[in-house]
């Protein structure tokens, strides 16, 4: 029987781990994902004459395993796989099998490259017939892989991996899933880290999109060209090795930075370096000619501006960014004033706190088009949307992370300037920021702090329930409108015939009946009947389409159109929230059925 994807995780990641001892996980990482690489392109591209990555001859895993136990094993493997494969597709920055010092060494470093390499023998790895565009084994393996290691690697080692969730916002908020796209659209990262994002946005994509990203770090710039071309992006263009905002390395033919079509980001928060090689009161790049100078020890504003830079005019980016560059003042307040202005700001979307690898600090996603800008003329943007999605979340691990539920919640508010719920969403009118001096800071106009629960004195001291009280169930009185008057009645005054006490009501059931009372009663047991049927029929329409379905559509095509028919079904219905029954398919999908339709696939 074959194994199951999570099962097959969970596997790669518990024998990985235990073979690390000692060596650092964001140094070990290296090792286990260019085995990964390497078994994958030796499976999928060994012996094809046209295929887009070169598999010189003794270079495959199959050689790599001829290695094993042989005394000069990282010597090998350094000469004969990783050298030859790396120069045949200008890789770089490939880790050092032979290094004593992270691997041991003798015996010690024999055994591990050995039991290494034993761990993707797996048969379940065999990549020669997997497709690794949609995220499919091969993807979702290197995916799990990575954000364990982010996970292990502590507080100033895991930035190179942006949370899949945080990729999935930005990739659907910047509208690159309802543009004409071609392979001739480009799309940009100028800290690219391992590539996650930007592989995120090109699989919102309706066609391939042409791919970049600038990486500082060599080695991490390594593991992004290799993501690229595991998710089927050989020809992703990546660049490492210097500092974006220094030495920017895609530019025009007119000597000028390469614009793009859409720009994602995740920068270092708060930069304390980022001027390091560069004179940014005279940029050549005029990054900050308009704008401003970001100040000497907070880079924020120096990667947004080279994001806006970057950008074509009609040209649209998302960025993650500290809470800070919506509120602080002197230089920042100045760069702020002068974005707003000129129309480039379209939202700010707040996250929870605790989200990412490497700061537990709460970030926003500051959303840039240019297409209502001054670049046209004059600016038509009348406001900007800001949503507070702070505390949709939940606990895994030591960190918060989104749920399914969330991220489509955020989509869909956001992409439909959806303002109905004020505490979670709102459009702020240019006046209303200009009157609050710019300042983007969301508490300023989304109050989205809890209800406060008030006190009735008089109902302590006096007894009876505050009419006001059971008058906010107002939702269930609606679909239950006779429960409330099974329920309560009003308060009678002390005494014969003094009447009833104004405001207060007085429960008529013994309070250990209440759960039953309303499950017995008739409005609630026709309301659970009539849900329940809703569900069946549900059920049963989704039934058939899966049967029919399965063999027709890619597992992720699949869910997502059974899930949005879900949502649709339950977009009406009282007292349930759909994303919340969302979230439901969502869980069980990823628990039991994924599983079961990449098998059947």
């Amino acid at each position: 029987m074959a194994i199951k994807k999570s099962e097959l995780y969970s596997s790669l990641w518990a024998s990985c781990d235990e073979l690390r001892g000692g060596m650092d996980a964001s140094q070990y990482k290296d090792y286990v994902l260019v085995m990964l690489f390497v078994k994958y392109v030796s499976d999928k591209y060994a012996g094809q004459p046209y295929a887009p990555i070169t598999i010189p001859k003794g270079a495959s895993f199959k050689d790599m395993v001829a290695l094993k136990g042989k005394s000069d094993i990282g010597d090998q493997i350094n000469k004969k796989i990783i050298g030859p494969l790396a120069a045949a597709n200008k890789l770089s920055d490939m880790p050092d099998f032979n290094d004593p010092s992270k691997l041991g060494s003798g015996q010690e470093l024999v055994e591990k490259l050995t039991n290494l390499i034993g761990i993707f023998e797996n048969k379940a790895l065999d990549f020669s017939k997997n497709r690794a565009e949609g995220d499919d084994i091969l993807g979702d393996a290197y995916e799990y892989l990575m954000r364990h290691f982010a996970t292990e690697s502590g507080k100033s080692k895991g930035q190179f991996y942006t949370p899949a969730e945080v990729s999935r916002v930005m990739a659907q908020i910047i509208g690159i899933r309802e543009a004409r796209t071609t392979n001739d659209t480009t799309v940009y990262d100028p800290t690219c880290g391992s590539g996650s994002l930007l592989l995120k946005v090109a699989a919102e994509a309706s066609a391939k999109v042409t791919l970049y990203g600038q990486e500082k770090d060599t080695a991490t710039a390594g593991l992004a060209q290799m993501n690229m071309i595991l998710h089927d992006n050989p020809l992703a263009l990546i660049k490492g090795g210097y500092s974006t905002l220094a030495n920017p390395l895609f530019m025009g033919e007119d000597g000028k930075l390469k614009t793009f079509d859409y720009v994602v980001a995740n920068p270092p928060f708060s930069d304390k370096r980022w001027s390091t090689g560069l004179n940014p009161l005279n940029d050549a790049h005029e990054r900050f000619q308009h704008y401003g100078t970001p100040p000497a020890k907070q880079g924020d504003y120096a990667y947004l501006l080279h994001i806006v830079r970057s950008l074509k005019n009609s040209g649209k980016g998302a960025c993650i960014l500290p809470h800070g560059v919506l509120f602080r003042g002197n230089a920042e307040a100045d760069i702020r004033r002068n974005l707003i202005r000129k129309g480039y700001i379209k939202g700010i979307i707040g996250l929870p706190a605790n989200l990412f690898y490497g700061t537990g600090i709460p970030a926003c996603i500051v959303v840039i088009d240019k297409a209502h800008s001054i670049e046209h003329g004059a600016h038509t943007r009348k406001g900007i949307f800001m949503l507070d999605a702070s505390k949709g979340f939940i606990k895994d691990g030591n960190k918060n992370r989104l749920r399914d539920c969330d991220v489509h919640k955020i989509v869909d508010v956001f992409s439909r300037r959806d303002d109905s719920d004020p505490k979670y969403a709102r459009m702020v009118g240019l006046a209303e920021i200009e009157k609050n001096e710019y300042n983007l800071n969301i508490p300023r106009y989304i109050d989205g702090s809890e209800q406060e629960d008030k006190q009735d004195i008089a109902g302590h001291l006096q007894g009876g329930i505050p009419e006001a009280d059971v008058e906010a169930l107002h939702a269930y009185w609606d679909v239950c409108p006779n429960l409330k008057r099974t329920l309560f009645s009003p308060l009678p005054l002390g005494g014969r015939g003094a009447g009833e006490r104004a405001g207060y009501l007085h429960l008529t059931v013994d309070k250990q009946a209440i759960k039953s009372t309303i499950y017995e009663h008739p409005e609630f047991a026709s309301f659970v009947e009539r849900m329940n049927a809703h569900f069946e029929k549900w059920r049963e329409q989704a039934s058939v389409a899966l049967r029919t379905e399965i063999q027709e559509f890619h597992p992720k095509e699949l869910i997502y159109r059974m899930s949005e028919g879900l949502l649709n079904w339950y977009a009406d219905k009282p007292l349930l929230d759909k994303y919340d029954v969302y979230q439901h398919l969502m869980d069980y999908w990823a628990e039991i059925m994924q599983d079961d339709c990449y098998l059947i696939a």
